[in-house]
């Protein structure tokens, strides 16, 4: 079964639509989703507005590249160190 990835933004219209009282179980049936995607959704995006969805991406991609760049450096230290240490 082929997945589909939904946007932040009609993410956050179906978790709208679960506030405003449709039932997790209709909307999952009706979104072609698990019911526990829409909990899952709920528990990331609970209370969000499309804009804020967005800056999350935003800093989630930074942190990600940052973390990168952090294990980049940690490799030369360590290479650095050794050659230092002379077990090369």
């Amino acid at each position: 079964m082929k997945r589909k990835r939904y946007s932040e933004e009609k993410i956050i219209s179906i978790l709208k639509e679960h506030e405003a009282g449709a039932s997790a179980r209709d909307l999952s049936r009706r979104h072609g989703v698990a019911t526990n995607t829409i909990y899952r959704w709920k528990s990331k995006y609970g209370g969000m507005e499309v804009s804020e969805a967005k800056r999350l991406r935003e800093l989630e991609a930074e942190n990600r590249k940052l973390k990168h760049l952090l294990g980049e450096a940690e490799l030369d230290k360590a290479a650095l160190r050794e050659l230092v240490e002379g077990k090369w």
